[in-house]
């Protein structure tokens, strides 16, 4: 899929506001509303969009506790990524997990209610997982930025717009 300017320029539009009108959408890329449409069925046929979702307020929600946890696999067990990879698919509080290189080999965040929820999870399950050797918590104190919006730049006159 070949992207331009102009499609960049939508998909930093709907990441700041997906709830924009295509009307609005056309206004501020300056193209009419069925030119617009059509570059955003394509976006998202293409896969270049993903999805379009509400973010919502953890605390609000009653979620209190986010930490990240650091976990060393033991590559001593058969299939040990792999398996780790689908239990860790299995826990909802679990909501990112990233395989990593240096210190560790994957890297969780983890969201919920409190620190009981918290223990339960970490020594309940994911610490009795047999593709677990090693594992440490990083408890967030507070949270000074945080995105959901990728750093699109694009071209307009010769000017990098980010």
């Amino acid at each position: 899929m070949r992207l331009d300017k102009t499609d960049f320029k939508i998909m930093r539009i709907l990441q700041e506001n997906s709830k924009i009108t295509n009307l609005d959408l056309s206004k501020r890329i300056g193209l009419s509303p069925a030119p617009t449409l059509e570059r955003v069925k394509k976006l998202e046929n293409g896969g270049a969009i993903k999805s379009y979702h509400a973010v919502l307020d953890a605390e609000l929600m009653g979620i209190k506790v986010q930490t990240f946890v650091l976990v060393v696999i033991d590559w001593q067990k058969e299939n040990a990524l792999d398996r780790f990879i689908e239990h860790m698919k299995s826990f909802d509080a679990i909501v990112e997990c990233h395989i990593i290189t240096g210190e560790a080999d994957a890297l969780l965040k983890i969201q919920c209610k409190d620190i009981a929820s918290y223990e339960k999870l970490l020594f309940g399950e994911i610490s009795s997982l047999q593709e677990v050797e090693r594992i440490k918590t990083l408890m967030t104190l507070s949270s000074v930025k945080k995105s959901n919006i990728l750093p699109i730049e694009y071209e307009i006159q010769g000017k990098i717009v980010v």
